[in-house]
């Protein structure tokens, strides 16, 4: 902890005020992180575009939360349940507006009936996935640009036959 206060230059009672432990500041950096790409896919919401051009946009722009993921990383963050978790309540959220936009594109007959929440868990969870420490060695793109074309070719899927 003295290490990281120093070379954030901060003293190391201000650091412990922050977290008490290593792991709660990496938790607290993660969770900050997390939120600002969230913040910045809503604001990448355009309100006058159909439902799943809004999906598109919103979770390309959530997807930057997977983008610099090193398999390092990748395998840090699995061994750490703490951390499983908070990227679990932030999944959920996506899945959750995701759906609702789902249900939307349904009313609107953009898509034909389906289990929006299934797709939902889907769609908003390719990132995630694609960052996994067996997945991210597999694939020939970064986990954001595999999620984002994933997007576009199950969101042209749904399309057909609407």
């Amino acid at each position: 902890m003295a290490d990281i206060a120093a070379s954030v230059g901060c003293s190391l009672r201000t650091l412990y005020d922050l977290a008490p432990s290593r792991d709660e500041l990496v938790l607290t950096v993660i969770d900050r992180n997390l939120r600002r790409i969230g913040r910045r896919a809503i604001s990448a919401v355009q309100p006058d575009l159909d439902p799943l051009a809004v999906i598109r946009s919103y979770l390309m722009a959530a997807n930057l939360a997977v983008a610099a993921t090193t398999p390092a990383f990748a395998r840090d963050q699995a061994a750490t349940p703490a951390t499983h978790r908070l990227v679990t309540a932030h999944s959920d959220y996506l899945v959750a507006i995701t759906r609702t936009l789902l249900d939307l594109a349904v009313e609107r007959g953009d898509i034909a009936p389906t289990d929006t929440a299934a797709v939902a868990r889907v769609v908003a969870g390719l990132g995630a996935m694609f960052a996994l420490p067996e997945n991210l060695e597999t694939i020939d793109s970064t986990p954001k640009e595999a999620a984002d074309a994933m997007v576009d070719v199950i969101l042209r899927g749904l399309t057909t036959g609407a």
